[in-house]
């Protein structure tokens, strides 16, 4: 598909719709079973469902790419007082009038929602690489709001790598606890990151 300048997919009808079928069915199914299969009990949902994630459109020259707006918190807290696991689909509802749109939603974005709206102690972003790399390869361990300005400025920091960093900036500042990019091929990266004591990824500290 197609991507704007700041590493956005541009989203139409038919993308949008191929996006749901495989997101929502084969993709969210897949994740839930295997949370399952390992000991969990997990349920997948859309963002449709129960108007889970409510969005708007979050920039005309991008056809249907939503930003949530709204989080069904409800919801989430139901499913997890009965100790079951949400697998979210990055698919969202339109506002109001709007309600019969889908948008698709980037999928960091709107694990950077639901984090603000639970206002969750952490928040992670898995991604194919070590993390946010400086100039030369290396792991950058930390970063502040002003830092990953001036690495975007200087072009360390580039496609798709923006805007997961941006969610991870906004949700620091949201008041998520931390926010962690880290490398998602890493065996039981997820565990080493909560229960380890190493650091595994880039820590994205908030302005406070």
């Amino acid at each position: 598909g197609e991507f704007s300048p700041e590493g956005l997919r541009i989203t139409d009808e038919a993308t949008v719709e191929i996006a749901e079928m495989v997101l929502c069915g084969s993709v969210n199914k897949r994740t839930a079973h295997e949370i399952s299969m390992a000991g969990g009990s997990a349920v997948g949902l859309s963002g449709k469902d129960d108007a889970l994630l409510r969005a708007t459109q979050l920039d005309p020259q991008l056809g249907l790419v939503g930003e949530v707006a709204e989080v069904n918190v409800d919801l989430l807290e139901d499913l997890l007082d009965l100790n079951l696991v949400p697998v979210i689909a990055p698919i969202g509802v339109g506002l109001g009038e709007d309600e019969s749109t889908t948008y698709n939603i980037n999928a960091d974005t709107a694990a950077g929602a639901v984090a603000k709206a639970m206002d969750a102690s952490r928040l992670l972003l898995l991604t194919d690489i070590k993390g946010v790399l400086d100039k030369e390869g290396e792991l950058i361990r930390t970063l502040t709001p002003a830092q990953f300005e001036a690495l975007k400025e200087d072009g360390t920091i580039t496609g798709g790598m923006v805007p997961k960093v941006q969610n991870a900036v906004d949700a620091v500042n949201g008041g998520v606890g931390s926010a962690v990019i880290l490398d998602g091929r890493r065996d039981h990266a997820v565990l080493v990151e909560l229960l380890g004591d190493d650091d595994t990824g880039t820590a994205v500290m908030g302005t406070a």
